[in-house]
């Protein structure tokens, strides 16, 4: 499978999506950027795996005021797999009410369901110490 710019462009914004409807609290529209069956692990940050998009939006609404406000995705890195599936590797990075800010690294399997590009799973990864050479 050959990655078309256009493909490239989609999954892209895919990925922008995400961070808008999260800080919109749009969190019933997540069906729009996940598989209804997504894999989405934050153990990382204490959230276990959850499964599927409702309980993707419930652990978004659990979280209330705790929320970051600006959810922002930069760094993106497409890789096709051959077997119609792309791997996103992303940076994000989430600006809190208080101004601080956290940085992540998603790691998305990207599938095509009837026609457009989701992510079926996404594992996220935090980095909480500077490299050190």
């Amino acid at each position: 499978m050959a990655l078309s710019c256009e493909d490239r462009m989609a999954i892209s914004e895919l990925l922008a999506l995400y961070g808008h409807l999260c800080d919109s609290g749009e969190l019933d529209r997540l069906h729009e950027v996940f598989t209804i069956d997504v894999t989405y692990d934050v153990t990382a940050l204490g959230g276990g795996v959850l499964e599927g998009t409702a309980a993707c939006a419930e652990a978004g609404r659990a979280l209330g005021d705790a929320n970051p406000v600006g959810h922002h995705v930069t760094n993106i890195v497409l890789t096709e797999d051959g077997a119609g599936r792309v791997r996103a590797l992303s940076k994000g990075i989430g600006v809190n009410a208080d101004g601080t800010a956290g940085s992540v690294t998603y790691d998305d399997t990207v599938v095509r369901v009837r026609g457009h590009w989701r992510i079926g799973h996404r594992k996220v990864s935090l980095r909480r110490t500077p490299l050190v050479a």
